[in-house]
């Protein structure tokens, strides 16, 4: 099953009269199913903030919108956690050729300074000799 797929089984599942909307009363029922808690009050405001049209329901695809927003933010997140793995930790708070590497030489990989600078050298968009975290999430893009 493809990610659209779940996704319309998904909507399916909380749109319980079936009318292609889901409405506040789906979510908070929806919420609660789930062992949370949301009153109709806030179910009606996470709605209202999730809502395109402004019919203060939410269509398929503001589901879609806020469960991808939702794994991108959480991908930058796992990637901010890693980036500080490999930092210069007495420097810049980049990652140099130092720092990457110490990093790969504690995950069982033996590499030179210079095979490191130039390793940083392909994702180094403004030549600095480092990576920055912007840098670094490209390179992991």
């Amino acid at each position: 099953m493809d990610k659209q797929q779940q996704y319309k089984r998904v909507f399916r599942h909380i749109d319980k009269n079936g009318d292609g909307k889901i409405s506040p009363p789906d979510l908070q029922s929806c919420v609660g199913k789930i062992g949370g808690e949301l009153s109709l009050e806030e179910a009606e405001m996470a709605a209202e903030m999730m809502d395109s049209d402004g019919d203060g329901l939410l269509s398929i695809e503001d589901l879609v919108k806020v469960v991808e927003s939702a794994n991108e933010e959480e991908t930058v997140n796992d990637l901010k956690m890693v980036y500080k793995m490999y930092v210069e930790t007495d420097g810049c708070g980049c990652i140099t050729p130092k720092s990457l590497r110490r990093m790969l030489s504690k995950l069982g990989e033996s590499r030179t300074v210079d095979d490191c600078k130039m390793m940083i050298a392909t994702f180094d968009v403004n030549g600095d000799g480092v990576l920055s975290f912007d840098e670094f999430m490209q390179m992991m893009a």
